[in-house]
């Protein structure tokens, strides 16, 4: 990868083809600490909304290129997900590159903490796949441009709880049209991942006297929600991983990897609809259009799986649970109106989520300054 004091031809073109790549973004930054090794990515895609806001991950990227492309793609989707939402953040993705499980250290977070602090407010992180709450104490001393820390540090706790209820709400709105009742228990639904998430959504169901298939690739997972089965009115069937595409389920609630939405696994489905928390479900875009075609009804993931979202940015306004909770509602009026405008338009979900989005962000542009709007966190443990 060149920077932009390149000189030769070719530097100049790979400098072209990376200006290229952000030309959505409002600004991306390239953070090195050597003393902590530390290689960052903030992504900040936009501040229509407000700050910037979004989870910072860390992976093994076998690239600097491979991290660019995917905090791009994740700060973009993030701008979505908090116009879906309503709360009043923009959209920002960070990556850190290195092995979570090798690689981590105190000090690597504080310097990590030190360039979002660097950022003046334009951009709030947490936790996301590879990285842990502790982890954002470290960075939480460095800056306060953090969110979904420990409810000891002043912070909401557990994301995966308004999580899971979001996903509920819009199983609900989900269940409302396709058969004109948002009852839980009269529909079959297959669950792929029971992690923290996938796990509560199964337990809610049993609760609910629902069918339910899950598949897992922690026995442990699997053990713990048989022992929840046997006090429930509810049905568990256990599944192969590899056979959970091919259940002959109402309502399919992929909970875990991304990407599970492609060519292969859409000739699989034998279900009415499709609604789970799981990040980036489709494999790309146009398989949300394919899915449409087949009369598969698809709640696009970045609606329904705003819960966590919705608290970690409440966080700076004072954790307050039952305010999320409220707020976290609003999930199913938001599944129902996409899926409305869907049926209007004679588009698919994915498409009405995004001009939904694209609206709401349109509409608020200019109510909010680029350079001045920023929250003020009401916690200060220094």
């Amino acid at each position: 990868m060149s920077f932009l004091t390149a000189s030769s031809k070719n530097d100049k073109n790979e400098s072209f083809d990376l200006m290229s790549k952000m030309a959505e973004h409002e600004q991306v930054v390239f953070c090195n600490d050597p003393s902590t090794n530390l290689q960052a990515i903030i992504a900040i895609h936009s501040t229509k909304l407000g700050p910037a806001i979004g989870g910072c991950r860390m992976q093994p990227y076998e690239t600097v290129d491979e991290a660019l492309d995917d905090v791009l793609r994740l700060s973009k989707g993030m701008s979505y997900k908090c116009a879906a939402a309503d709360v009043d953040f923009g959209g920002g993705k960070a990556v850190i590159i290195g092995d979570p499980k090798t690689d981590k250290s105190p000090e690597l977070f504080r310097a990590f903490g030190q360039f979002v602090e660097s950022l003046g407010g334009r951009f709030y992180t947490g936790t996301d796949m590879g990285t842990t709450m502790d982890d954002f104490v470290h960075a939480f001393k460095e800056t306060k441009n953090i969110v979904g820390i420990p409810e000891a540090y002043g912070g909401g706790g557990d994301s995966s709880i308004p999580t899971a209820e979001g996903v509920i709400y819009g199983l609900k709105a989900t269940n409302k049209m396709l058969f004109g009742d948002e009852n839980l228990s009269t529909v079959t639904y297959a669950i792929q991942g029971l992690g923290k998430v996938g796990f509560k959504v199964a337990e809610r169901l049993l609760r609910e006297g629902a069918s339910i298939y899950v598949s897992d690739i922690s026995d442990d997972n699997i053990e713990a929600i048989q022992s929840i089965a046997r006090s429930t009115p509810g049905m568990l069937t256990v599944v192969d991983p590899n056979d959970i595409y091919s259940q002959q389920a109402d309502i399919f609630i992929p909970c875990a990897l991304g990407g599970i939405i492609n060519d292969i696994t859409i000739e699989q489905f034998q279900f009415k609809a499709i609604a789970g928390s799981a990040n980036n479900q489709l494999l790309k875009e146009e398989h949300g259009i394919e899915l449409a075609k087949r009369g598969i009804l698809y709640a696009p993931d970045y609606i329904i799986n705003a819960g966590g979202l919705i608290q970690v940015s409440d966080e700076l306004y004072g954790a307050n649970k039952e305010r999320v909770l409220i707020k976290t509602k609003e999930i199913y009026n938001t599944m129902i109106e996409v899926y409305k405008q869907a049926e209007l338009k004679q588009i698919s979900t994915v498409e009405a989520a995004n001009q939904f989005c694209e609206e709401v962000m349109a509409a608020r542009e200019k109510r909010n300054s680029f350079y001045t709007r920023s929250i003020r966190p009401k916690w200060n443990i220094r």
